[in-house]
């Protein structure tokens, strides 16, 4: 049975399988499945309450056609303080990559790796170009804005792409720095910033930079739904954007895309404002206090993060899948094993933010995995890890012959001809690119080896650092803005202006609620 239970995890390529899939494999009744540090929702929202309205009018739900998308949107727009016209809702965020691809990306797209697969698969799979930025594992995996901006105009790629956190280590970008990234890069034909996990930061008091994406033509801010409401089986989420790009993602959408789960949910919202609140503070209190419980056992690196998930190094000896298959029989502890995930490894783990019962469940189980007594460690393993490997050979191969040029670019190669994607790299800003090798990654620290602790620095728990600028003077002059920053109150070039957004020339204005905007949402209550 348990043979049959880790064997999912080989079958699927860029994803863990599914809780239902799990329960088949296991025979277990359902509620009766493993403590889940694989899923990253968030474990207090909804309220046992609201589950229990749910499941009164739950033949209703399943009846029913949901109504529109558009009365849906705006609802959920309505709450958040923000112009129906600018917002589009989909079947869950993937939906809406999936449209974002297929409409706004023509032949290129720049994302950092490791990251949510779906910006590196998607693409691809219409082959188009990536062009991944390996995030380094000495700098902890930090994105520097200034060299990314200099690999995008050095490859000539048209998209970009930004998540804020980064999914799965957790690494936060500051709203100003990100604002000034995204006025460098108006001649691009797109800018993405994927907020997906951004509910649970709490280092600046409004981080979204979704009032500034409806001012420029050529940015798209991503959320999740799922996520932050605990509710991922519910698949819905968002995009913000200035009118135009919007309306071209919500014209694609079927106009039934939305379930009836979803109507239902987001019309409760209005009325669980502060419930929502408080489920966002105890996450980020647990997240703390998880980071110091696992950091504390020897030999384990634990990065800091922003989201509602950390990021760990095994210790030196230990490897991703087997800690994960004993960790699931023996321990029934499912956790998130990173080595199919491209820029990452098998020797990183990212673990869900838990409460404190269950995370006590999964030190214990690490450390009986990891040190136990008359036990080597999981599986013999190099003592130093390579600079960049995703754990999947074919996953390599792609990255490192084409550098995410697409599988027409493998399928090319393959018959011997000249792919598209394999050429020298063009003169920064040429306005075009061609795949080229990836720049030598910078070789990662020595681990340290067991039973030697490795100190982890860890956040503050409500930090206000000031942002530092981006870029330095001298970065600068390797991406320069343009047309130079855009002033305040003053329209992006090409987009529209907070007044034309908020209200007037034909744009519905939205009446202000209780509930948090969008920019800062989860800080009242």
């Amino acid at each position: 049975m348990s043979g049959n239970v880790t064997s999912l995890f080989r079958s699927t390529a860029a994803h863990s399988p599914s809780m239902a899939a799990l329960a088949r494999e296991s025979g277990e009744a359902a509620g009766a499945g493993p403590v889940d540090f694989c899923i990253p929702c968030n474990p207090y929202f909804p309220t046992p309450a609201m589950f229990d309205e749910l499941a009164g009018r739950l033949r209703d739900i399943i009846t029913y056609y949901p109504s529109s998308a558009d009365t849906i949107t705006a609802e959920l727009c309505s709450l958040l303080q923000l112009p129906p016209q600018c917002v589009a809702m989909g079947n869950g965020s993937t939906e809406l990559i999936t449209w974002i691809d297929h409409l706004l990306v023509r032949e290129s797209l720049a994302v950092p790796v490791p990251t949510f697969g779906r910006w590196t698969d998607q693409p691809m799979e219409t082959g188009k170009r990536v062009d991944m930025f390996p995030l380094q594992e000495a700098g902890g995996f930090a994105l520097d804005l200034a060299r990314y901006g200099e690999f995008v105009r050095a490859r000539g790629t048209r998209a970009v792409v930004v998540c804020n956190p980064n999914n799965p280590d957790g690494g936060y970008l500051h709203k100003q720095a990100l604002v000034q990234f995204m006025d460098a890069m108006a001649d691009r034909d797109l800018v993405v910033i994927d907020e997906s996990f951004l509910e649970f930061a709490d280092a600046e008091a409004e981080p979204s930079v979704v009032q500034e994406a409806m001012l420029r033509p050529n940015v798209v801010v991503l959320r999740s739904l799922g996520k932050n409401f605990g509710l991922h089986g519910v698949r819905f989420g968002y995009l913000v954007a200035n009118p135009a790009l919007a309306g071209r993602v919500r014209a694609m959408l079927p106009k039934w895309n939305l379930n009836s789960f979803a109507e239902h949910v987001v019309f409760m919202l209005r009325d669980h404002g502060p419930e929502y609140a408080r489920s966002l503070h105890q996450v980020r209190r647990d997240r703390l206090e998880m980071a110091a419980q696992l950091s504390a056992l020897p030999g384990l690196t634990v990065y800091p993060s922003q989201g509602n998930f950390l990021f760990v190094r095994l210790p030196v000896g230990a490897e991703g899948t087997a800690v994960r298959d004993r960790m699931l029989t023996e321990h029934r502890v499912l956790v998130r094993e990173c080595g199919n995930k491209i820029g990452s490894s098998s020797r990183f783990l990212r673990l869900v933010v838990r409460p404190q019962a269950d995370v006590r469940r999964l030190v214990s189980g690490l450390e009986q995995v990891l040190y136990g007594a008359g036990r080597e460690a999981a599986v013999p393993g190099p003592a130093t890890g390579t600079g960049y490997s995703s754990g999947t050979a074919a996953v390599d191969r792609l990255m490192y012959e084409t550098n995410g040029s697409g599988m027409r670019a493998i399928t090319a190669q393959t018959a011997g001809a000249g792919a598209p994607g394999l050429a020298a790299a063009p003169s920064p800003g040429t306005g075009t690119g061609t795949g080229v090798p990836l720049p030598a990654a910078v070789p990662g620290p020595q681990p340290v080896p067991y039973p030697g602790p490795v100190p982890v620095p860890h956040p503050a728990p409500v930090p206000q650092p000031a942002p530092a600028p981006v870029p330095a003077p001298a970065a600068a002059a390797a991406y320069p803005p343009p047309f130079g920053p855009t002033p305040p109150g003053v329209p992006a070039r090409g987009g529209l202006t907070a007044a034309q957004v908020r209200g007037t020339d034909g744009l519905e204005s939205v009446p202000a609620t209780g509930w948090p905007n969008a920019a800062g949402m989860g800080r009242a209550g």
